[in-house]
């Protein structure tokens, strides 16, 4: 973090340091900055298509590499599950860091050409060990999403950011959606390792369209001077609380879909749905959150253009606490659905405007590392959620993980409030 400059509200409505051939390079990006954003949502729905379509099948896979009993085929799925965001999760500052240095069309090749060779991989997996092994160097050297951030919120006008970082979030929703559905029916056409290399012949669709499509001229920037804030002035004290309630609002917006993964199925149970359909109830309300952001996400990213990122990250915030709280008390399924679904609406428009407020507030020069950083906590939530909420049902009952998750997303606005210095009235610096 270290690395890390934020800054000030104050600076943010200034001139950022100078560059070699940075006017010409800003005037050839606007240019083309739609086609890759085009391009970059049709990557991120592929990839992670890809990379979720295995859940309906994970666990037969699993017992195909040779691993026998219920609770050893539930440890290890879960664990395979998880691999991949934990290998994004960790180098996803890194490939940021290396945007800013060496460009961000070549992180998003990059991204795409090991996802594909990854996936084909796993379809050939012979050991459990290996499966698990493939699943995390998919992750290190993936991330075709987080390389999409980092190109399109440092391409995108200023006054359009928010929109575009909304459609790349629809795109990537849209994959996470159709994945399981898919990998409900293409192991029945092709097999289960068929079904792999299904999921890399698309990436490898993704990688062509990026290498023939995408257009960047970059120029790194040159770092201004002093800018390793170490002068007595107090800034990074606070430019850190602000970089680390932002981080925590990235985190949250999985968190909150993800906490309650673990007690879903039984949840619903106990809401009387019909005879024999408790799974697939249990589906629909899983499905429901991501619905529901999908159809706002590039809304409110264009609401943060009009006015403002922190009245949409303040709002999301606070209507995520209040839609969770009536998820503890509801006597029926489609309520619970219903619920989930206004709770995605209002959390859709997080991302964009945190991702657009670190673009106002970061060095430019350091920009592309501290999105990585807000990958990172994206996949962070996306791992602590089902643990947390995995033991907070089982110890605490299963209403108070929509009570415990409430309360975090309260916190996280009153970190937001207190920390992050953006307008609140519109007209963020960007």
């Amino acid at each position: 973090m270290e690395a890390v400059r934020l800054a000030s509200a104050a600076d943010d409505a200034g001139t950022p340091p100078a560059r070699p051939g940075a006017d010409a390079c800003a005037r050839s990006d606007a240019a083309h900055w739609k086609r890759n954003l085009a391009v970059c949502v049709f990557g991120s729905f592929t990839t992670l298509l890809s990379l979720s379509m295995l859940l309906p099948f994970l666990p037969l896979y699993v017992r195909q590499l040779g691993i026998a009993g219920r609770a050893a085929v539930i440890q290890w799925s879960a664990v395979a599950f998880v691999a991949t965001f934990l290998g994004t999760a960790v180098t996803a500052p890194l490939w940021g860091h290396l945007a800013d240095r060496y460009g961000r069309k070549p992180m998003l090749v990059r991204a795409a050409l090991g996802m594909m060779v990854a996936m084909s991989l796993i379809g050939m997996a012979q050991s459990i060990t290996q499966l698990v092994l493939l699943r995390l160097a998919a992750g290190l050297v993936g991330g075709y999403a987080s390389a999409s951030t980092v190109m399109i919120g440092t391409q995108a006008p200023p006054e359009r950011a928010g929109w575009a970082l909304g459609m790349l979030s629809t795109g990537a929703l849209a994959g996470t959606l159709v994945g399981p559905l898919a990998g409900g029916f293409l192991p029945g056409w092709v097999g289960i390792r068929g079904t792999f290399f299904v999921g890399g012949g698309l990436i490898a669709v993704a990688a062509v369209l990026t290498i023939l499509l995408v257009r960047e001229d970059f120029t790194a920037p040159v770092r201004a001077r002093g800018g390793t804030g170490r002068a007595g002035t107090g800034r990074v004290a606070a430019d850190r609380g602000m970089l680390a309630a932002l981080l925590a609002t990235g985190m949250m917006v999985l968190f909150a879909n993800m906490s309650v993964e673990p007690i879903i199925t039984v949840y619903v149970g106990g809401l009387h749905p019909p005879a024999g359909r408790v799974a697939g109830m249990a589906g629909i309300v899983m499905a429901a959150s991501a619905v529901g952001s999908m159809a706002t996400a590039s809304w409110l990213g264009a609401l943060a253009d009009r006015v403002g990122t922190g009245k949409v990250i303040l709002g999301g915030l606070l209507t995520g606490a209040a839609t969770l709280l009536p998820q503890a008390f509801v006597t029926q399924w489609w309520q619970l659905a219903v619920l989930r679904c206004l709770m995605g609406m209002g959390v859709a428009g997080l991302l964009p405007a945190v991702a657009k407020t670190l673009r106002g507030a970061a060095d430019p020069g350091q920009l592309g590392k501290v999105l990585g950083y807000l990958q990172s906590s994206q996949f962070a939530g996306q791992v602590l959620g089902p643990l947390v909420g995995g033991v907070v049902g089982a110890h605490m009952g299963l209403r108070h993980v929509f009570f415990v998750t409430s309360g975090l997303l309260l916190a996280c606005a009153w970190l937001n409030r207190r920390f992050v210095r953006v307008p609140f009235h519109g007209g963020d610096a960007a």
